[in-house]
Order: C-alpha cells, then structure tokens, then sequence
C-alpha cells in the first residue's frame, strides 16, 4: 500500500530552479529562444493555472482522479498534456478537473 504524502512533504519536493535576472537577459537575448518562449505562453500559463488550482487545494493527482473518477495517470497525462501539441483536453474534462479542485472554469480571451 503507498503511503499518503502530506501537503508539506509534496511542497517540498517541488523545488524550481531559480533564475536570476542576468539568467533571463542572456536567455531572452537569444532571438530564437524567445520566439519559442512566447510561442508556448499561453500552454505554460495554462498549466499554471491548473497546478495552482490542484496546490490551493491541497490534492495529489490521486485525490484528483478520485473526485473524477479516474486514474492517477489519467490526470498525469492531462496536466502533460497542457505542454504538448498531442492531445487537448475537453472543455468537459478541464471543467471536471476545476471541479475537483473545488473551482468553477472560466475561460476568457485578453
């Protein structure tokens, strides 16, 4: 039986690498890494919205797939998914997913 991570055991585990300013500068010098930055912005952002949403909510991707009746994997591969030209996830799935997370989908256009 897997043992049950806590919040703070889950938070730990996830550890960005941090950039410093001069990191940034000499990446976005590059005109070809900033054309495919800007290129996958709005991907990006959407994942972080949708790990936020799971994090806020304090549940693992088995807690997830619990409420949507799924599997862990499944919600694994949606949240890839967000970063991969593959598969898009439903409006029906990501309304799910939001649902989960105790949240309502809102999507708008800026």
């Amino acid at each position: 039986m897997a043992k049950q991570r806590s919040k703070r055991e889950l938070n730990e585990r996830f550890s960005p690498v941090a950039h410093t300013a001069e990191d940034d500068a000499k990446l976005f010098a590059d005109p070809e890494f900033k054309q495919a930055y800007d290129a996958l912005e709005d991907e990006y952002a959407a994942l972080r919205v949708i790990l936020s949403a799971r994090k806020d909510a304090g549940l693992t991707q088995a807690q997830i797939a619990e409420r949507m009746g799924t599997t862990a994997s499944a919600i694994s591969r949606l949240e890839a998914s967000l970063t991969s030209e593959k598969h898009s996830p439903s409006f029906s799935t990501l309304r799910k997913y939001a649902a989960a997370c105790g949240k309502r989908l809102v999507i708008s256009f800026a």
